[in-house]
């Protein structure tokens, strides 16, 4: 049973680029692609595809999120950390006077707010709050 799909999620892209995959492919939702994106804006990933599969007469959504290295032997790229905040057990919620930048505006914050899923800088910009769901830097 799967209890916090983008827990899930993180940990792949986390396990992904310790191994120095190029890309993986995770079933897809709509939260996975709003966090994916902003992870391809924000330049720690190369690219994501939304693509179909076909399985017993069923078609089935998946997204593949292409990762972003350096160099040709995959040795760094920009991807250093990437955590879950907010949890099913612990919820975290900021507002938009204490939305402040992370590690001295390197890192971004995504956060599910009102306006929908949207980086910290945003928020800020917008003077709206909401569930911080993922820390990268």
């Amino acid at each position: 049973m799967q209890t916090d799909p983008i827990a899930d999620f993180i940990t792949v892209i986390r396990n992904a680029v310790m191994s120095r995959q190029t890309e993986v492919v995770v079933p897809h939702s709509k939260m996975r692609e709003a966090i994916a994106s902003i992870l391809a804006r924000e330049g720690f990933v190369e690219r994501i595809e939304v693509f179909d599969e076909r399985r017993r007469r069923r078609r089935y959504k998946h997204l593949r999120v292409h990762l972003r290295y350096y160099d040709e032997l995959r040795n760094e790229g920009p991807l250093n950390h990437i955590a879950r905040v907010s949890k099913p057990s612990r919820r975290v919620y900021t507002d938009a006077a204490g939305n402040q930048p992370l590690r001295g505006g390197v890192g971004v914050r995504i956060l599910s707010t009102s306006s929908g899923v949207m980086t910290d800088s945003d928020a800020r910009r917008k003077k709206v709050g909401g569930e911080v769901l993922v820390e990268v830097w």
